[in-house]
């Protein structure tokens, strides 16, 4: 029987990392996908020494068009088969989209968007020959516009719709389909974005580490959506407001991280 792995992009740090660790301590065998190579080697040199199974180390850029293709050559060649999709990279940049780097905003959609379809459709075949599941990283962004960062927002609302849809198709084949939707996580995203974590992160306070385990055991019991901490109130008040309320409350609170 061909050996069955759980694909993890953006494994490198904050909540892939953390997301690495806790399928892995539950049996899976990971493949880490992610840009820096060495962080990978440490990543799976620490979940071997766990007694974890040896993870796939694939280094690879999600910016580039051709990086479902190299993922899908790496496991191939390590003679595996995707059970568990873990669509985790992504980033944001903050500013105007008018007054930021175009090739940049861009490549969130390359990102957020393009290399989470990518994957998603092409391991599905196998996903559903092993009633295994997918995983994927919104944002309690993908619920609101956001001015201030408006292609991130858009991208996490993107991914929220087609993750739906997704769970709704793939449902009658057994296959798990859950979307996480974090609030704000202290991990490099911050840093990445050009902005420092605010009076939200403190407030809201849930690890990376947190959101791992909750996304893991909401996948598991096949949850539509995880929203880990008290953010899990916010797309229930957002019901309460017109459109126009929170989209000048949004830009507002964005625009008070400058």
């Amino acid at each position: 029987m061909t050996e069955r792995v759980t694909l993890i992009t953006g494994a490198s740090a904050g909540i892939g990392t953390e997301l690495a660790h806790v399928f892995a301590s539950n049996g899976h065998r990971v493949a880490l996908v992610a840009r820096r190579a060495e962080r990978l080697t440490a990543l799976a040199n620490e979940i071997a020494a766990k007694g974890g199974a040896t993870p796939i180390v694939i280094p690879c850029d999600l910016v580039q068009s051709d990086a479902g293709d190299k993922i899908a050559a790496a496991l191939a060649e390590a003679g595996v088969e995707v059970e568990y999709i873990v669509n985790n990279a992504g980033f944001g940049v903050f500013g105007y989209a008018n007054k930021c780097d175009r090739t940049e905003q861009l490549n969130i959609i390359n990102v957020n968007i393009r290399a989470l379809t990518d994957l998603s459709l092409r391991f599905t075949d196998s996903v559903i020959r092993h009633r295994g599941g997918i995983l994927n990283l919104g944002s309690i962004a993908g619920f609101l516009p956001g001015p201030g960062m408006a292609v991130y927002y858009a991208s996490k609302a993107y991914v929220l719709s087609f993750t739906e849809a997704l769970r709704k198709e793939l449902a009658p084949h057994g296959v798990r389909v859950t979307v996480v939707c974090p609030g704000p996580v202290p991990t490099e995203f911050q840093a990445r974005a050009g902005f420092a974590p605010g009076f939200d992160s403190a407030i809201l306070n849930v690890s990376a580490a947190e959101v791992a385990r909750q996304a893991y055991h909401g996948l598991m019991a096949n949850k539509r959506a995880v929203l880990p901490g008290p953010i899990k109130v916010v797309p229930f008040l957002l019901r309460l407001f017109p459109r126009s309320f929170i989209l000048a409350a949004s830009g507002g609170f964005q625009l008070r991280r400058r």
